[in-house]
């Protein structure tokens, strides 16, 4: 009698899941996506309602003629023509331009310089000190900062003067003169300013490992030369951001030289922001305005596109 070996049973297989519609991506990712979407709608639609849709209008517009009144009048380029032949408007480019490279140079170094000093060492509690002083200008209205900085550099009472007449200075017309006024609006926006540039260098710097410096210093550089040599180069991309923002808030400054010297003495501190205000709503040609504003935002486009040609030569990443 032989012996019949039973095989061994096999094990079921498990069948195959069906695999989604080609061309379409499974029900997971199509909820995740729905999820993103959503999550992005409020942003997307306020940028393109508020930003899109303004800057398209102000395109359309700054090709009429139209004091909100009489029904537009189609002017085409020419407006354009009329813009740049009004004096007062170049004078304000002009303006825009100078307080632009004063405001932004200064305001990066004062905030690179303060940022290595609270970098340095220091107690914990004082740099925390220090940060939270040196942020908070910001977080105050431009416009009520300007008016408390009218009172003390006025030329009569302020209190700036009051401090150089104890030390034999005589009183310096900060606000009235034109040679001062604008170093005085510069100084003011500095001050408010500055502390976005300074947390950003804080961070950049507390980005940049400690085992670059301790090589720095074994191999001979220290103090300016160290700065020079290995700060600045690891601290570039933050330098790159910190230009870009602050080149464009330059530029679009109003808030300053309209309370402190309402573009005065005569045009010497007159911004292209502040032109724009006075055309559309004090003279209501919101043709001409829309045409102004539409040349500021091609400047603030070459100028940032030039910011970011030049990087790729001054900016080096880890």
């Amino acid at each position: 009698m032989t012996n019949t070996q039973i095989p061994p049973a096999r094990a079921a297989r498990p069948e195959p899941s069906p695999s989604p519609a080609p061309g379409r991506p499974p029900a997971r990712d199509r909820g995740t996506r729905l999820l993103a979407t959503l999550f992005l709608a409020p942003t997307i639609v306020g940028i393109v309602v508020f930003t899109v849709v303004p800057i398209a209008g102000s395109v359309v517009l700054s090709l009429f003629h139209w004091n909100v009144i009489d029904s537009p009048s189609y002017a085409g380029l020419s407006a354009y023509g009329e813009v740049l032949g009004d004096e007062t408007v170049l004078v304000s480019f002009r303006n825009t331009l100078v307080f632009m490279v004063l405001a932004v140079a200064l305001q990066l170094l004062v905030a690179l310089t303060l940022a290595l000093a609270v970098n340095g060492r220091m107690p914990v509690w004082l740099r925390s000190v220090f940060r939270s002083a040196f942020f908070f200008p910001l977080v105050l209205s431009a416009a009520s900062i300007s008016v408390v900085m009218k009172y003390l550099f006025n030329q009569d009472f302020g209190v700036i003067n009051w401090l150089l007449g104890l030390v034999g200075v005589a009183p310096v017309p900060w606000l009235t003169s034109e040679d001062a006024a604008m170093a005085t609006v510069v100084l003011v926006y500095v001050w408010q300013q500055f502390g976005f540039s300074f947390l950003l260098f804080v961070g950049g710097l507390n980005n940049i490992p400690k085992e670059i410096h301790e090589a720095a210093a074994l191999d001979g550089a220290t103090g300016l030369r160290k700065h020079l040599s290995v700060t600045l180069p690891l601290l570039s991309p933050t330098l790159l951001v910190a230009s870009v923002v602050g080149i464009i808030n330059a530029l679009q400054v109003f808030e300053q030289p309209y309370v402190l010297t309402n573009g005065g003495p005569g045009d010497s501190t007159r911004t292209v922001v502040m032109v724009i205000y006075e055309t559309a709503f004090e003279q209501l040609r919101f043709g001409e305005a829309s045409a102004v504003g539409v040349l500021l935002f091609v400047l603030i486009m070459a100028v940032t596109a030039l910011q970011f040609r030049l990087s790729r030569r001054f900016v080096h990443y880890q």
